[in-house]
């Protein structure tokens, strides 16, 4: 084992001005591109409001098995991360390709499965969410509609995740944007029966959804072709590298189970409150697009110093790396404080925007105080076990810390508190969203314990530069 300072060498660390310039160019565009995509997750939601509170609660309701699909993207895009974060510090473009090659493959598996699953069996997929037969019709709806889109994203999201990865954070932004911008063009006449089109409602949603989706595909693999650094081979897909399929599961079925640890707890919460009534499904609803919207700067830096830490820590800059976390810390907690200022400030105009009932209002109104304290907790967590943890290949931690916060203490405590106790709604809300907070403490303790300065590339693993 060696020190993590002591092999950095005469490693020069980065003037503050440069790292905050680096920081910001590469967090900036995938904050913008994060926040696309999550106005796009909640573009349907925020146009079927107009609709009706039933179709906007429906899809909201729906959209959580893509957020599972996402929970599962996330852990291979992690896993991806970090190794071509750390392979591209160390120059090793054959070992990127490759890598982006059998995680396609991946993606595409998981991505069938979620299309035939919500093709086949919508209704019976909506009845776990909630007992309200008007819900589970329209969200079956929805569901059998965007099937397709599955298909689209689970590898579009690969493809993203490369380009960020070799320094084109900007075009990747770009695909977002645009996508988001069809889709939202689209959902107009389609949902509302614009422009000669007839009014589909929540079926109109899903449609849009399936077009910008595709384009987005198609955008995204061209541009890696024209780009020409890595490439999409067919033998990288079909044969992948066993040695570093070996790496990239030895530490992506940790993430998975991370991942799925987190998001089947994060879908518990949903669960609950939508067995508290469709006042309560559609204020969570509100809440949840605002608190996703907004949570995008704080995910921005949490990506950013993944690849920033993992490019260090490819070349062995365990100095850097170091100095780089400690920097990225103090700048996330400044962004979470923000982001928390921003959401209170803004309350008034989404009270004064939501179209609720009197109740769902009420709700609102208290759920969008916690939203600000959530998100400054979540500003840090994102960074540490989201980002530069795993960025060095630690992602233990973040599974145990996880496991016990989300279901030994909070899903527990919200079962008891909404169908044993019967404390009110508002409630119930708090208790569910003390997750981040109680992680915050852990987490920054094992931050300071440096762990997690690590190089995982094969030329580290095979001689002494890894530092266990």
């Amino acid at each position: 084992m060696s020190d993590p300072q002591s092999a950095a060498g005469a490693t020069v660390a980065m003037p503050r001005r440069e790292f905050l310039t680096h920081v910001f160019t590469l967090a900036l565009p995938i904050a913008f591109q994060q926040f696309m995509l999550a106005l796009s997750s909640c573009a349907d939601g925020l146009m079927l409001g107009g609709v009706g509170q039933n179709e906007l609660s429906a899809v909201s309701l729906a959209t959580q098995f893509q957020f599972i699909f996402n929970l599962i993207l996330a852990a291979l895009i992690l896993g991806m991360s970090m190794l071509v974060a750390q392979y591209w510090g160390a120059r090793d473009r054959g070992a990127v390709e490759r890598v982006f090659g059998f995680v396609v493959r991946y993606a595409g598996l998981v991505a069938a499965l979620f299309a035939a699953a919500t093709l086949l069996a919508p209704e019976l997929l909506m009845s776990l969410m909630t007992n309200d037969a008007t819900l589970v019709a329209l969200g079956a709806r929805y569901l059998r509609v965007s099937s397709v889109s599955y298909l689209f994203i689970g590898i579009s999201q690969m493809a993203i995740c490369l380009l960020k990865n070799i320094g084109a954070a900007a075009a990747s932004m770009m695909i977002s944007t645009v996508g988001v911008v069809i889709h939202v063009a689209l959902n107009l006449p389609l949902i509302y029966g614009m422009g000669g089109c007839p009014a589909l409602g929540v079926e109109g949603a899903a449609v849009s959804t399936v077009i910008s989706r595709g384009i987005e595909l198609a955008w995204s693999l061209l541009l890696i072709r024209r780009i020409g650094v890595v490439r999409l081979r067919w033998r990288h897909i079909a044969r992948p590298d066993a040695a570093l399929r070996k790496d990239f599961w030895r530490y992506t079925i940790v993430l998975l189970g991370n991942e799925l640890v987190w998001g089947c707890g994060f879908t518990m919460y949903t669960v609950i409150m939508g067995h508290l009534g469709a006042d309560a499904v559609a204020a969570n609803a509100i809440a949840n697009i605002v608190k996703d919207l907004l949570v995008c700067m704080c995910s921005g830096m949490g990506n950013a110093g993944s690849i920033m830490v993992g490019n260090m820590l490819g070349r062995n800059d365990f100095a850097g790396a170091r100095l780089a976390g400690r920097r990225f810390c103090l700048l996330s907690a400044i962004v979470g404080v923000l982001t928390g200022l921003t959401i209170l400030a803004i309350r008034p105009l989404v009270l004064e925007l939501a179209s609720l009932t009197p109740q769902a209002h009420d709700y609102l109104s208290v759920m969008l105080l916690v939203c600000a304290y959530y998100a400054a907790c979540k500003s840090m967590t994102g960074l540490t076990i989201g980002g530069i943890f795993p960025a060095g290949g630690d992602v233990r931690f973040g599974l145990a810390c996880d496991s016990i916060v989300m279901w030994v203490i909070v899903v527990p405590i919200g079962l008891l508190a909404a169908f044993v106790w019967h404390l009110p709604v508002i409630w119930v809300y708090v208790l569910l969203n003390t997750d981040e907070c109680i992680k915050m403490i852990p987490a920054l303790l094992h931050y300071r314990r440096h762990r997690w300065l690590r190089n995982v590339t094969r030329s580290a693993l095979n001689s002494s530069d890894a530092v266990e």
